[in-house]
């Protein structure tokens, strides 16, 4: 199997991308593990960012996992969730 190799340029271009979507830089970036997903619905005007629609990012193989970041407001504040298991991601081939 092989792996796009992960390079300052396609770290950029998944970081540009997910920008493009949202309107404030958030204060908090927060990854989610298993469990813990039941945390995005707590975001105020949400915004969802697909996993297999940023350019070189892992998609999430699990059925029930979501696959997408969670931009929005929780308790005042800009977050950005990314509600995900690590054993449950595959790199694009």
């Amino acid at each position: 199997m092989s792996c796009e190799v992960i390079t300052f340029e396609n770290i950029k271009r998944a970081a540009d991308h997910v920008g493009s979507h949202i309107g404030v830089i958030p204060d908090t970036a927060i990854v989610l593990g298993s469990g813990l997903g039941h945390m995005a619905d707590k975001i105020e005007d949400p915004v969802f960012i697909e996993y297999a629609d940023i350019p070189g990012f892992p998609r999430s193989t699990v059925q029930g996992h979501r696959g997408r970041f969670v931009y929005g407001r929780l308790s005042g504040r800009y977050v950005l969730l990314m509600p995900v298991s690590y054993t449950h991601l595959t790199l694009p081939t």
